[in-house]
């Protein structure tokens, strides 16, 4: 095999600097099974259309499962003279069976091979972000269940505003999280499509079969254009996407927690085995993990924007800018998987404080919607009711109570609507319960939530079993 697939047209050789600027294998190798299982769909469906014989498929695809077997021991030095690891294996193929590895390369050309590649490897690298996704929403229902009676204060503008069940709190994160994982389902449909045949851009003149080759590779659909084949990279960009909304979510969980556990709240506290402390102050023990998780979504979506940018003025078709493609790709699966990994075992371990909870939802005058519902079922226009309790909650803050230590004959200085009964409904137990509307922290609707959620989650799990199953079989 020469040296570089071009050397007949380049009368010079490649200048060293050139090679290790250009060189991908450091990041590239790790789609070399992938590679590998490419090129061996791709060497039978060649034998199968008679483009070459059984016995060179039979030879190349003997000399690739070689490969894969010494790559996975160790056996494998890689060349950074070829750049990556598609022109690696070529070159250790050739190497081990001689003349007949060039054969492989018939009808195909690196464009549409690295998509293959790439497809191939966030196929399953998806797969497995939605196992890590449902066991974190696993460990949110978990959490919730077990702390269904703990009631916290919710907040708007990081302000105490109304009660809410704790576990209403945790089942919006599972709500976030459910929609990521419909997200990165969706992502999956414009993954599975096979590009193999587009060759450099413009298809090929041998008598190939896409679809033997689709079936082989377990691909549902084949690619409609062979210029989009190979230049289009959507498909990335919409994973970095979903797993930049996904570590939103995360972020948002991490601050939460931040908040949570510091000594002002202290409603949670964070599992020593997932918190470390600090090299001067002997009594600190912070919360780094959700910090780091807080922190690394930047990178994330840094990834997004590197791969968009790049993208956005290249014209048709394959450009070596493309290359770029990979490094924010592998980052951002990494970050997320390790992410979500974390996060799942941190909450299985929360230790919640519902006492500290329950003070802090039982004070601030969180009970004052509800009074000025109270007056709104006595025939108060709302308006009119809001205005009222707010001169009511001015005159408690003067006498330094809340609004359920008021005497009745307080409340009918602003109103003579208000009758024994209110004091019935302004206990933070009563603000939950009554809050039945749909999708509301009531109890009953937090409980039957739950119990979807978990219901939910069975299917995913048995979907991913299958999956996984499905995929035993194929290797």
């Amino acid at each position: 095999m020469p040296e570089k697939p071009w050397d007949g047209r380049f009368s010079e050789k490649t200048d060293r600097t050139v090679e290790s600027f250009t060189s991908s294998i450091a990041f590239d190798k790790r789609l070399y099974l992938y590679d590998i299982e490419g090129s061996i769909a791709h060497c039978r469906m060649l034998a199968e259309q008679s483009i070459i014989t059984e016995e060179d498929a039979s030879q190349i695809v003997d000399g690739l499962h070689k490969i894969a077997r010494d790559i996975e021991r160790g056996k494998f030095e890689l060349d950074e003279s070829f750049e990556d690891i598609h022109m690696n294996i070529e070159a250790r193929l050739a190497a081990e069976i001689g003349k007949v590895a060039q054969k492989l390369h018939t009808a195909r050309s690196r464009n549409d091979q690295v998509v293959l590649d790439v497809r191939m490897y966030l196929r399953d690298e998806v797969t497995h972000v939605l196992t890590k996704l449902t066991a974190l929403c696993q460990a949110l229902v978990d959490l919730g269940e077990s702390n269904v009676d703990v009631i916290m204060p919710g907040y708007t503008h990081l302000q105490p505003a109304q009660p809410v069940l704790f576990a209403h709190h945790l089942m919006a994160y599972y709500e976030m999280f459910k929609r990521d994982m419909a997200r990165f389902k969706g992502t999956l449909e414009r993954i599975n499509v096979m590009p193999l045949g587009s060759a450099a851009l413009a298809g090929t003149t041998h008598p190939i079969d896409v679809e033997y080759t689709a079936k082989l590779l377990e691909f549902p659909e084949v690619t409609a254009n062979s210029l989009d084949a190979v230049s289009s990279r959507d498909f990335i960009m919409e994973v970095l996407a979903a797993a930049s909304i996904s570590m939103v979510h995360m972020s948002r969980l991490s601050e939460d927690l931040i908040l949570w556990s510091s000594a002002e709240f202290g409603f949670v506290e964070i599992s020593d085995a997932f918190a470390t402390g600090s090299s001067i102050m002997p009594q600190k023990k912070n919360p780094d993990v959700p910090e780091l998780v807080r922190g690394k979504a930047g990178r994330v979506f840094g990834n997004l924007i590197a791969l968009l940018t790049m993208m956005k003025g290249l014209p048709l078709s394959y450009n070596r800018d493309m290359q770029e493609d990979k490094e924010p790709m592998f980052d951002t699966v990494d970050t997320l998987k390790g992410c979500l990994d974390v996060y799942a075992k941190l909450l299985s371990q929360l230790k919640v404080n519902g006492t500290a909870m329950h003070q802090a939802a039982s004070k601030g005058f969180l009970n004052a919607t509800d009074m000025a519902d109270y007056l709104v079922t006595k025939g108060m226009a709302f308006r009119d009711a809001h205005h009222c309790v707010g001169e009511i909650v001015r005159h408690a803050m003067d006498k330094d109570k809340e609004l359920q230590e008021l005497s009745l004959n307080d409340l009918k200085k602003f109103s003579q609507a208000f009758e024994e009964d209110v004091f019935d409904i302004l206990t933070v137990e009563q603000m939950i319960n009554r809050r039945v509307s749909g999708g509301g922290t009531a109890k009953e609707n937090v409980t039957r939530a739950i119990k979807e959620a978990h219901e939910t989650l069975k299917l995913e799990k048995a979907e991913d079993g299958s999956d996984k199953r499905k995929k035993k079989q194929r290797s």
